[in-house]
C-alpha cells in the first residue's frame, strides 16, 4: 500500500481561520450599518489600519476583492470606476443574496453558541395529543383513539378483574397510551424602532435585528410548519419581510405599542396554528397611540393614562384570543418597568429584563420550550 502525504500549509490554515473570523466581524458591521456596504467597508478599513487585522497576511484591499469574488458584495449598477477597478473609495457596493445568507447563518450560530440549556431543541406543550411518541401514562379509550395505541397489558388486566371464568374485553376495559403533542406555533416578533434604541451611546437595535434574523432562520430550517412574522413599531407599525431585516433602521420615532399589538393580532388571526404568541422587544414606555384617526402623543416624561389604557386594552384582547405576550425589556427605566408589569398582569403573559448579550438566549429558550397551555 502506498500512502501519499500531502504537505500541510500551516500559514494557509491560519489564514483561513482568520478569514472566518473576519467574515463574522464583517457581518456584524453590516448589521450595525443597516446593510450599507460602503459604510461597513469604511468601518472595516479603519479597524484594519488601527489593528492590522490579518497581521500583514492580507491587505484590506485584498479582503475587499475577496468579498466581491465570493459573490458576497457587488458593485451597484453604473458605479464601475475604470481608474479603480478593484474597488476602494471610488466604488459603491451593495449586498448580494449570498451576502444576506451569510448574515443569517452567522446570526443563528451566534445565538446558539452559548445555549447549553436547550437540550435537543424540541418545543412542546404540556398537553397530550396525537403523535408517534408515547408516554408511559395511560387513559381510558375514547372514540377516535387509534387501536395501535391500546395498552393490551392493562386492558386485559382490567378484564380479569371481573373474574377468569369468562374473560372478554369490553370497551370499558380498554386503555390507551398518552402521546406527547408537538404543537405548531405562530409567532410575531415586535421590534421597537423608536429613537431611544440608539440613544445614550448604546446600540440596541443591532442585537434586536440579530435575534429576529436568527429566529426566522431557525424556524425555516427546523420547524417549517411553524411561522414567524416580524413587525416594527415606532410612530406606526409595519410588517418587515425576513430578507429586509439586515437593512432595518431606527428612525426619529416615538413608541406606538398599541399599533404594534393591533398589527400582531391581525397577522396571528390569519394563522391556524395551535399556539400563538407575541415576543416584544422594547426599551421604552408607549408614548403615542391612534385616537379617533389621529396620532395622539404624550408630552410628559411620565406615563400618559390614556395611552397606557389603550395599550392595555390591546393586551387584554390578546389574552381573550389566546395570544400570550412575552416582553423583553432592554432597559430598566422605572416607568417602563411599571408599564410592563401592568401589561403582563392584564395579558397573563411573561416579562423578562434582558441584557443585550442575553436577549437572543432568552427569546430562543422561551420559544423552544413553549410551556404555554394549549389553546382550544
Amino acid at each position: 500500500m502506498h500512502i501519499a502525504y500531502l504537505e500541510f500549509d500551516m500559514q494557509e490554515a491560519l489564514r483561513r481561520m482568520g478569514m472566518k473570523q473576519l467574515k463574522k466581524l464583517w457581518n456584524e458591521l453590516l448589521l450595525m450599518a443597516a446593510g450599507d456596504v460602503d459604510q461597513a467597508l469604511q468601518w472595516m478599513e479603519e479597524l484594519w489600519e488601527r489593528h492590522d487585522l490579518m497581521q500583514c497576511q492580507m491587505t484590506f484591499e485584498e479582503f475587499m476583492r475577496q468579498l466581491e469574488q465570493e459573490g458576497l458584495i457587488q458593485r451597484r449598477e453604473g458605479q464601475f470606476d475604470p481608474n479603480n477597478p478593484q474597488g476602494g473609495p471610488g466604488a459603491q457596493f451593495e449586498l448580494t443574496k449570498k451576502g444576506e445568507r451569510g448574515i443569517r447563518k452567522d446570526s443563528l450560530e451566534h445565538i446558539f453558541r452559548n445555549l447549553n440549556s436547550l437540550g435537543d431543541g424540541d418545543h412542546r406543550t404540556p398537553n397530550a395529543g396525537a403523535s408517534n411518541e408515547r408516554l408511559p401514562e395511560t387513559r381510558p379509550f375514547a372514540f377516535g383513539d387509534l387501536s395501535s395505541d391500546i395498552d393490551f397489558n392493562i386492558s386485559i388486566r382490567n378484564a380479569l378483574k371481573r373474574g377468569i371464568d369468562d374473560v372478554a374485553l369490553v370497551e370499558d376495559d380498554l386503555e390507551v397510551y398518552e402521546t406527547e403533542q408537538h404543537a405548531s406555533c405562530a409567532t410575531v416578533l415586535m421590534i421597537d424602532i423608536s429613537h431611544s434604541m440608539i440613544l445614550y451611546g448604546e446600540d440596541r437595535i443591532t442585537p434586536a435585528k440579530k435575534v429576529a434574523i436568527a429566529l426566522t432562520e431557525l424556524i425555516k430550517q427546523k420547524y417549517p410548519k411553524d411561522s414567524v412574522e416580524v413587525i416594527t413599531f415606532g410612530n406606526e407599525a409595519q410588517q418587515v419581510p425576513a430578507h429586509r431585516l439586515p437593512y432595518l433602521q431606527v428612525g426619529p420615532f416615538h413608541t406606538n405599542t398599541q399599533a404594534g399589538l393591533q398589527l400582531a393580532q391581525r397577522l396571528l388571526g390569519r394563522k391556524k396554528h395551535t399556539n400563538k404568541q407575541i415576543f416584544m422587544i422594547t426599551d421604552g414606555k408607549p408614548t403615542v397611540i391612534h385616537e379617533q384617526g389621529q396620532l395622539y402623543r404624550n408630552v410628559s416624561w411620565i406615563l400618559d393614562p390614556l395611552i397606557v389604557n389603550r395599550t392595555l386594552e390591546e393586551a387584554e384582547l390578546c389574552r381573550r384570543r389566546g395570544i400570550t405576550i412575552s416582553t423583553f425589556m432592554i432597559a430598566d427605566d422605572p416607568h417602563l418597568v411599571e408599564f410592563v408589569d401592568k401589561l403582563t398582569q392584564v395579558n397573563r403573559g411573561r416579562a423578562y429584563f434582558s441584557a443585550l448579550d442575553k436577549l437572543g438566549g432568552n427569546i430562543f429558550v422561551d420559544y423552544m420550550k413553549n410551556r404555554r397551555r394549549r389553546v382550544r
